[in-house]
C-alpha cells in the first residue's frame, strides 16, 4: 500500500516514503479545492447569462440590451450584482475566525467537516432561489463552508505530506480549484443553451456534489499527527499514525520534533496575541502580503468576471462561456505543471517567473483595449482572439506561481504554536480582498476603463520585487524546523536575529 519512493527530511532526519494512504487522504481533502473553485466559476457565468439578469438584476439587463449610450465598460456596473459575488467572502472573513477556533480546539477532520455540511446547504438554496435575497443568503452559507475550508485544508495538506513532496501536494489544493472553476465553466456553457432560461439554477444547484463529496469524506479522513499530539496525551496513537501515513516504522525523529512544537505550543493561551510578537514578525509579514498580493494580481477579475469581460468587448454570450472554459484548461493545467515543478526548481523561482509573466500579459491586453475598444461598438475579431490569448498567459503565469504558492507558502511557514492563528490571518486577508476586488471590479472598470490591467500590473511588478528581496527559499525545508530559514535570511535575521539574542541576555 505504498508507492516506492524513499525519502528522507532536508537535513536527512526524516524516514519514509510517499504512502498511498496519504495520496487518498490529502485527494479527499483537497475537495475543498474542489467546491471553492466551482463556486468562483460558476458565479462569473451565470452573471453574464440573461435569463439570470432578467429575473434577479433587470435593470444591468436591461442596460446591456437596450441602452446604447452607456459605455461598453459600464453596462455591467451594479452593487447589487457584485453583491451577488462578493457576499460570500463577507461571511468567509467571519467564518474563518470561528474556524481557527475549531480547527485548533477539535482537529483539522471536523473543520473540514463543517465546510463541507455549509456548502451544500448554501447549493442546495441557490438552486432554489426565487428572489435575490434567498440568492444572496444562499452565497453566505457557501462563504461560511468556504471559510472553514480555507482554513483547514491548506493546513491538513501540509502536516501530511511528507518535506520532500509537500510542495506537490500542497499545491493539489490550487490545482482542485483550477478543476473546481473549470467544470463550473463547462456546466455554465452547456446550461445556458437549454430552453426555458432556467439552466443557471443547474449551474447554481450542482455545487452540492462536490461538496457532498467532501463531507462524506471527511468522515473518513484521519487526522493529522500534528493535531492528534496537539488534542491528546496519547502520543503512541500518534506514532501508529506517522507510522503509517509515511510507510515505515522509523518514524521517531519527526515524532519527536511534532511533540516539541506541541509543547511549545500548548504555553500559548492567545496565538492571535503571540504572533504580533517581534519572534514572529516574518511571518505575520507573509501572512498579510502573500495573500493581499495574490488578489491584487486581478486573477479574480478573470475568475469571477472573465464572461463578462468577454461580452464587454464583443464576444456573444455562448462565445464568452467558451472561452472562460479554455481560460479552465489553462489554468488547472498550468497548475498542475507547478505540481510537477515547484519541489524541483522551488517557490521563489516560480513567483519570479510568473510575475513577470503576467506582467507582460495584463501590459498588451491593457494597451490593446485602450487602443482598440471604444466606449461604444466592438474591437475586431482578431483583436477579441489577441485578448483572448493574452489572458490565456496571464491565467498560466498565475496558474504555476501566485495561484497554488499563495496557499502554499504561508501553510508551510508557521511553527505549530502560531499555525491555526496563522493560517485564520492569511484566509481573512484573503477574504478581505477578494471582497474588495469583487465589490468594486465594475464600478472600476468603467471608471478606468482599459486602464485597470495596468493598475493590477503594477501590483504584480511590486509583488514579484517583494518576493525577490523578501521571501526566503522554503523548499524542502521539514515544516517543523522552519524557523530556520528567517534566521538565515539577510533581511529577516536582522530581526529575528535580534530577538534570539534578547532572550539569551534574559536568560530564558
Amino acid at each position: 500500500m505504498a508507492v516506492a519512493l524513499a525519502i528522507t527530511g532536508a537535513d536527512g532526519q526524516y524516514n519514509g516514503r510517499m504512502t498511498l494512504f496519504v495520496v487518498l487522504s490529502c485527494m479527499m481533502a483537497a475537495m475543498g479545492g474542489v467546491i471553492f473553485g466551482y463556486d468562483i466559476g460558476i458565479s462569473g457565468g451565470v452573471t453574464s447569462m440573461e435569463p439570470f439578469l432578467k429575473k434577479f438584476f433587470p435593470d444591468v439587463y436591461r442596460k446591456m440590451k437596450e441602452d446604447s449610450k452607456i459605455s461598453n465598460y459600464c453596462k455591467f456596473d451594479s452593487q447589487l450584482l457584485t453583491s451577488f459575488t462578493s457576499s460570500l467572502y463577507v461571511a468567509g472573513l467571519v467564518a474563518t475566525f470561528f474556524a481557527s477556533s475549531v480547527t485548533k480546539a477539535f482537529g483539522r477532520k471536523p473543520s473540514i467537516l463543517v465546510g463541507g455540511a455549509a456548502f451544500l446547504a448554501g447549493s442546495a438554496l441557490g438552486g432554489a432561489a426565487f428572489n435575490v435575497y434567498m440568492l444572496i443568503f444562499g452565497r453566505i452559507l457557501l462563504g461560511i463552508g468556504v471559510g472553514f475550508a480555507n482554513q483547514s485544508v491548506p493546513l491538513y495538506l501540509s502536516e501530511m505530506a511528507p518535506p520532500k513532496y509537500r510542495g506537490a501536494i500542497n499545491n493539489g489544493f490550487q490545482f482542485s480549484i483550477g478543476i473546481g472553476a473549470l467544470v463550473a465553466n463547462l456546466i455554465n456553457f452547456g446550461t445556458e443553451k437549454i430552453e426555458g432560461g432556467w439552466g443557471w439554477r443547474i449551474s447554481l444547484a450542482m455545487a452540492a456534489v462536490p461538496a457532498s463529496i467532501l463531507t462524506v469524506g471527511a468522515l473518513f479522513l484521519p487526522e493529522t499527527p500534528s493535531s492528534l499530539i496537539q488534542n491528546s496525551s496519547d502520543h503512541g496513537k500518534a506514532k501508529v499514525l506517522l507510522q503509517r501515513i509515511r510507510g515505515t516504522g522509523d518514524v521517531q525523529a519527526e515524532l519527536d520534533d511534532l511533540i516539541k512544537a506541541s509543547i511549545v505550543s500548548k504555553t500559548i493561551n492567545h496565538p492571535l496575541k503571540k504572533i504580533i510578537q517581534r519572534n514572529y514578525r516574518p511571518q505575520i509579514t507573509m501572512a498579510i502580503a502573500i495573500p493581499f498580493f495574490q488578489q491584487v494580481t486581478g486573477i479574480n477579475v478573470i475568475a469571477f468576471y472573465a464572461p463578462i469581460l468577454f461580452r464587454t468587448i464583443g464576444i456573444g454570450e455562448s462565445a464568452s462561456l467558451l472561452s472562460s472554459v479554455v481560460t479552465g484548461v489553462i489554468g488547472a493545467g498550468s497548475t498542475f505543471i507547478s505540481m510537477l515543478v515547484v519541489d524541483k526548481f522551488g517557490r521563489r523561482t516560480l513567483f519570479m517567473v510568473g510575475g513577470i509573466q503576467m506582467f507582460v500579459s495584463q501590459m498588451l491586453v491593457g494597451g490593446l483595449m485602450a487602443t482598440q475598444l471604444g466606449d461604444h461598438g466592438t474591437v475586431s475579431k482578431g483583436c477579441a482572439y489577441s485578448v483572448i490569448v493574452l489572458i490565456c498567459i496571464y491565467v498560466a503565469g498565475f496558474g504555476w506561481s501566485w495561484g497554488p504558492l499563495g496557499w502554499l507558502v504561508p501553510s508551510e511557514i508557521y511553527q505549530l504554536e502560531i499555525r491555526s492563528a496563522g493560517q485564520s490571518i492569511t484566509v481573512a486577508v484573503s477574504f478581505v480582498f477578494t471582497f474588495i476586488v469583487a465589490q468594486t471590479f465594475l464600478s472600476m472598470l468603467c471608471h478606468f476603463k482599459a486602464g485597470i490591467f495596468f493598475f493590477f500590473g503594477g501590483w504584480v511588478l511590486v509583488m514579484t520585487a517583494f518576493v525577490y528581496f523578501l521571501l526566503p527559499e522554503t523548499k524542502n525545508v521539514p515544516i517543523e524546523q522552519m524557523e530556520k530559514v528567517w534566521k538565515e535570511h539577510w533581511f529577516w535575521k536582522r530581526i529575528v536575529g535580534e530577538q534570539n539574542e534578547n532572550i539569551k541576555i534574559q536568560g530564558v
